[in-house]
């Protein structure tokens, strides 16, 4: 009989031992926005928006965008639409995100672009007004309003 406890208690110790660390379950965020830029060599974008998750956390967000490059132009993103992946808490999403784009657009235009911060990735997409043409790379920050 001891020889069978000790088993059973080597086989839970090593259940113990080589269970995997448990990470909070990932949750989906959405952020609407709207956003103007302008751009002559130096890119400037600011907008505000709100960032809503499935378990229930949302926030109010303003978004602040500065890069450079060969891009000119002035242009409006209005109901625009980010979906954010890899995240575990809504305050993940606060902070600055590499971006580089490449855009074109005259009178109604379409916006594609995704930003990474670590671990986390923000697709963006929307439509607006405006006119732009040009290569640019910086950093997009979204900070609490």
């Amino acid at each position: 009989m001891p020889f069978i406890r000790s088993a059973a208690a080597l086989s839970l110790l090593l259940g113990i031992v080589a269970a995997p660390a448990v990470h909070g379950s990932e949750i989906d965020c959405e952020m609407r926005f709207d956003l103007s830029s302008w751009s002559v060599f130096y890119k400037r974008s600011t907008g505000n928006g709100t960032i809503s998750c499935n378990n229930g956390q949302s926030m109010r967000v303003r978004l602040e965008a500065r890069g450079g490059g060969i891009s000119f132009g002035r242009s409006r993103i209005e109901n625009g639409v980010g979906e954010f992946s890899g995240v575990n808490d809504i305050g993940e999403l606060l902070g600055a995100y590499a971006s580089a784009e490449a855009h074109a657009g005259a009178g109604r235009s379409a916006k594609g672009q995704v930003v990474t911060k670590g671990e986390v990735s923000l697709a963006l997409s929307g439509t607006g007004k405006g006119w732009d043409v040009g290569i640019a790379f910086g950093s997009l920050v979204i900070s609490a309003r």
